[in-house]
């Protein structure tokens, strides 16, 4: 514990909702959801107006249709979350040398260690500063908190939202945090507060009252002495500067569970080309690949297999994957299928190359291989989605820990629904255009998808910035409408559009 509230954490209020009401003028002041809108979809994030009706994030997607039907519920987009996160991660970088993000909307900052800071007035001067920055650099709101400890902290920026700044004076912690419920502690859970509530333990308060021994009694040593400690509101724990990467993996949900073998054998194929194409991205290799397979029962496996060295090569990847799957059994069906990398490394074991092209004695990649001007085999023929939240399939549309992603979603179908008999013509696959993504028409510019269904496609023509805009109905197949990449927030970036990056 620090004896100034030095310890800053920033958490953006209803980020994803909010970067699309910035972005999209006709939806400020309006409930958004925002998430997979599959019917096996989740919420990622709700607007406040949404919020009002009872929706919040990670609910069932249908649960959210029903108590907020007329909501609009868009698909994520996180080639555009992230371009403002990186706006906002900047300015964090500039208070100090010792930032932690925790996602792309919340982080930790040390604010002493950046010089800005040391008492109470100047940490309160920082934090606003910093929330009027990030006003006028995006538009978005933040919520601060400001506290001697990071658990404080972030207990501080939860009660300050939306949209405020609180700092907890030292030697107040424990009168500030006693009538909150045992919820606002990290690491409770609803299981573990239903536990306490049971016996009798409902607040911070409480939870100081019971005393070391009591709760090492009740939920173990470890958890015990932790509980007892935050309830007192202490935590030594630094701000440490993002490390790298330890993993980098893809998944996808299915709207309908998959029994075919060999439609599993080939999304596992194209899960592992992403997951390849998102760890050369990072610029690492990896030694042990993953698979994890989710079952019609709801029951999760995974299995993994190391290599010799570490590759980033696809086809290594893609024979491995399918040496794990040939060990589990898809009989009953398979609701989700992921391929991950870890192990990382900077570097890349030569010999698995080799063994690689030893496999493809032709020297191409195999199915979907074509070559890369680099030198590198690269892949062809599999649409990542343009969120880039694991492909056409996915529906719960929420993002893993390390997503990102580029032009909006058009999903061409997949491979084998593409692929008509030998010695017929290919007929094109039917557009699919997801509400919320990005298009642009010849004659009417940059736009949004508002619906689409029976052949038709409705798109709002508006840009963040300008005035709410008029609505238009295509055919799914008009050769003037085409995808976009998102058009960034005033201030937020360049323009994708105007070729400068």
């Amino acid at each position: 514990m620090r004896a100034a509230p030095t310890i800053l954490h920033l958490d953006m209020d209803a980020f994803y909702a909010s970067v699309e009401q910035a972005s999209k003028p006709s939806l400020r002041g309006k409930a958004v959801i925002v998430g997979g809108l599959g019917p096996r979809g989740v919420v990622a994030t709700a607007s406040y107006e949404a919020r009002r009706f009872g929706v919040h994030s990670a609910m069932p997607m249908g649960q959210a249709r029903r108590l907020c039907p007329n909501g609009a519920y868009l698909i994520p987009r996180f080639s555009l979350y992230r371009q403002v996160s990186d706006v906002v991660m900047a300015m964090l970088r500039e208070l100090s040398p010792l930032v932690e993000p925790l996602s792309l909307d919340e982080a930790f900052v040390d604010l002493e260690a950046g010089g800005v800071a040391f008492d109470s007035r100047s940490a309160r001067e920082a934090g606003e500063r910093l929330r009027a920055g990030i006003r006028a650099a995006t538009g978005l709101s933040g919520s601060v908190g400001l506290a001697g400890s990071k658990m404080l902290a972030k207990v501080a920026s939860e009660e300050a939202k939306p949209a405020g700044l609180l700092l907890i004076e030292p030697g107040t912690e424990r009168e500030l945090l006693a009538p909150m419920s045992v919820r606002t502690l990290p690491g409770v859970g609803p299981a573990t507060g239903e536990h306490l509530r049971r016996a009798g333990i409902t607040t911070v308060g409480e939870l100081a009252e019971a005393g070391e021994d009591e709760l090492v009694r009740m939920v173990g040593r470890s958890a015990g002495a932790g509980l007892y400690r935050m309830a007192l509101g202490l935590d030594d724990r630094p701000v440490v500067a993002e490390r790298d990467a330890k993993s980098v993996s893809v998944e996808d949900t299915f709207d309908v569970d998959l029994h075919d073998r060999v439609r599993i054998r080939g999304e596992v194929q194209r899960l592992a080309d992403r997951c390849v194409r998102r760890l050369r991205d990072s610029g690492h290799s990896g030694r042990t690949i993953v698979l994890k397979v989710r079952r019609y029962d709801f029951s999760t496996l995974t299995r993994s297999e190391t290599l010799r060295g570490p590759t980033d090569d696809p086809a290594v990847v893609r024979e491995a994957a399918a040496r794990l799957l040939e060990g589990v059994d898809t009989t009953g069906g398979v609701r989700l299928l992921g391929v991950g990398v870890s192990g990382l490394a900077d570097y890349t074991q030569e010999d698995l190359f080799a063994q690689s092209l030893a496999a493809e004695p032709d020297g191409t990649e195999g199915a979907g291989g074509a070559d890369r001007t680099d030198g590198r085999v690269g892949t062809v023929g599999d649409t990542d989605r343009a969120d880039g939240s694991d492909g056409p399939h996915r529906a719960d549309g929420a993002p893993g820990e390390a997503v990102a992603g580029g032009a909006a979603e058009v999903a061409a179908g997949s491979a084998q629904e593409a692929a008509g008999p030998p010695g017929e013509p290919e007929s094109a696959p039917e557009r699919r255009w997801m509400a919320g993504s990005d298009v642009r028409h010849a004659v009417y510019g940059p736009g949004w998808v508002q619906g689409s269904g029976v052949g038709r496609v409705t798109v709002r023509f508006e840009q963040p910035g300008s005035e709410p805009g008029r609505v238009r109905t295509f055919r799914v197949d008009d050769p003037e409408l085409e995808p976009s990449d998102p058009l960034p927030l005033p201030g937020a970036g360049p323009d994708p559009q105007d070729g400068t990056g």
